[in-house]
């Protein structure tokens, strides 16, 4: 199903009774995911598990295989990008929703795309959440409504992959081609070529232009702003 359609159909599916859902929290915060579990419980989901690092996550999820798995995007300095693409291997019939502050429709279009069911943005996690474990549990895709619009707008920008994104994001932060590779466990070599692939679709060719359009697209957090 396309992006956009899955924008459309926020809900397709009737859902499941909060009552028969198991759900795995992954989020390197340990207070977003106390709160997080007091959400669905309290709306009657059974939170089986719970980890805040990839090694973490894999065991809890091949050991209770879930129903639905909500998964933080960046888990410290490591994508949960990764545990997606495991997910197959580690628990097949598990649902994932993604749950993060990152709103460019890139990182949506790149979660969908390796397999996740739902996209949920942190500001709007209490109110959402539900709703999206509901539909994925079902079958279904939930998406942050509110990013309908940007999804649509995105088609007229330059397509950045989520990972190019991530490339891009910590390029303006500071860190060397090295230092990328190692927090996103990639070679120097891919890390160079995603950045290459980044300055040839934006036109430009200094580290300088890369930090501005960072900027202009708020991949750069604020002094209160989290990283998942």
């Amino acid at each position: 199903m396309a992006v956009l359609e899955q924008v459309r159909h926020t809900r397709d599916g009737a859902g499941r009774a909060a009552e028969d859902i198991d759900v795995v929290l992954v989020d390197d915060h340990a207070v977003v995911r106390a709160g997080l579990r007091l959400v669905l419980e309290n709306h009657g989901v059974r939170v089986v598990g719970e980890a805040g690092d990839l090694d973490g996550a894999r065991v809890t999820v091949f050991e209770h295989q879930p129903d639905v798995l909500v998964l933080d995007l960046h888990l410290g300095p490591v994508t949960g990008l990764t545990l997606l693409d495991e997910m197959p291997e580690l628990s097949p019939e598990t649902s994932v929703v993604v749950l993060t502050m990152q709103n460019e429709a890139a990182f949506v279009k790149e979660a969908l795309g390796a397999g996740a069911r739902g996209y949920v943005l942190k500001d709007g996690a209490f109110e959402e959440l539900t709703s999206a474990v509901s539909a994925t549990a079902a079958g279904g895709h939930y998406v942050s409504p509110k990013l309908g619009a940007r999804l649509a707008a995105a088609d007229g920008s330059p397509h950045l992959s989520g990972r190019e994104l991530e490339v891009l994001r910590l390029i303006a932060l500071g860190f060397t081609n090295g230092e990328i590779a190692g927090r996103l466990f990639l070679s120097v070599r891919t890390v160079e070529s995603h950045r290459a692939n980044v300055q040839d679709k934006l036109g430009v060719k200094t580290r300088h232009e890369l930090v501005q359009y960072a900027l202009h697209q708020g991949l750069l957090p604020g002094p209160a702003d989290g990283s998942g």
